[in-house]
């Protein structure tokens, strides 16, 4: 259902996600008019019901839509997701899908952000890892978006597409299935063991609220059009740290016991990225909001969320 309101509108998918959330609202401050994207499920204000998956929908859909900018989030989040086809599907076919709508439209946006994946870039072995670097995927999650990355340059020529490769990030309101919302939840119910695996792996952890912000200034960023940007803040914590952290906050010390079936066999041990090339698209990058004030807002959020 869309409501009338003559506002700039931006068109976002997977809108009730955890990242859509956010983003939706920094949107919403910055004047636009969000229309969300959703695959199912009872339709709301601002929302389209829509697989994205079905071309024949897709096209029939965003015909009549104008959007001024686009924000592609929906898809498989997941790196240890079991079904490949699946991944295929949702990140690759279904991107391609929106593309190929969106160029069909009569006006086509301003600006059309594709969510990818630090993921992409696999068992470099590099310190840092920036945007020249060719990916080694090393995974059906990572591979899924980088063929979306590869099919998208296909419609450069006619839309104004922006390829942001997000590392990790966390934030109130993820899902447990994440590892550190597992953390901290363990942390939230008193629990005195936790299952994990390979807790020597470093990441680079941002906020939810900066990558909202990001993508947010992104769209609007005529520099960014044509880019592939990492998102990321260039700083690298190990599960190891983010445990000790987690202690100070909670006030106790958590046993860790490590489950074979956590350890991944082509486990990524290192991966941190360069915000070199985003700072000088956007002079801003996520890292402003250090990791433990993440961990801490998401320890004292209402369970309920």
């Amino acid at each position: 259902m869309v409501s009338e309101n003559t506002s700039p509108l931006a068109l976002l998918t997977g809108s009730r996600g955890f990242t859509g959330r956010y983003l939706r609202a920094e949107l919403a401050q910055a004047g636009y008019r969000v229309l969300g994207v959703v695959q199912d499920g009872a339709v709301g204000e601002d929302e389209i019901a829509l697989d994205l998956r079905d071309r024949d929908a897709t096209l029939r859909a965003l015909a009549p839509l104008l959007p001024a900018v686009v924000v592609h989030l929906a898809g498989i989040a997941q790196v240890a997701h079991g079904d490949a086809a699946a991944l295929y599907q949702t990140n690759l076919i279904a991107t391609r899908n929106l593309l190929e709508a969106l160029a069909q439209c009569a006006a086509p946006p301003r600006a059309v952000l594709l969510a990818s994946s630090g993921n992409v870039y696999g068992n470099l072995g590099a310190e840092v890892l920036d945007e020249s670097m060719a990916p080694q995927p090393a995974n059906d999650y990572a591979v899924s978006k980088l063929a979306m990355e590869h099919m998208a340059r296909l419609w450069m020529a006619r839309l104004p597409i922006i390829l942001a490769r997000p590392f990790n990030y966390t934030g109130v309101g993820q899902s447990e299935d994440f590892l550190l919302p597992k953390i901290v939840g363990h942390f939230r119910h008193g629990a005195r063991v936790i299952e994990l695996g390979n807790t020597h792996v470093a990441r680079d952890f941002s906020d939810v609220r900066e990558v909202a912000r990001c993508y947010r200034k992104l769209v609007q960023t005529p520099a960014a059009i044509g880019r592939t940007l990492n998102v990321c803040s260039g700083r690298l914590t190990t599960l190891d740290e983010v445990l000790q952290l987690m202690q100070h906050i909670a006030g106790y010390a958590i046993g860790v016991r490590v489950n074979p079936a956590f350890v991944r066999g082509n486990e990524i041990a290192r991966l941190r990225g360069s915000d070199a090339r985003l700072r000088a698209v956007l002079d801003d990058a996520p890292g402003g909001i250090p990791l433990r004030e993440t961990l801490r807002w998401m320890f004292a959020a209402p369970w309920t969320i």
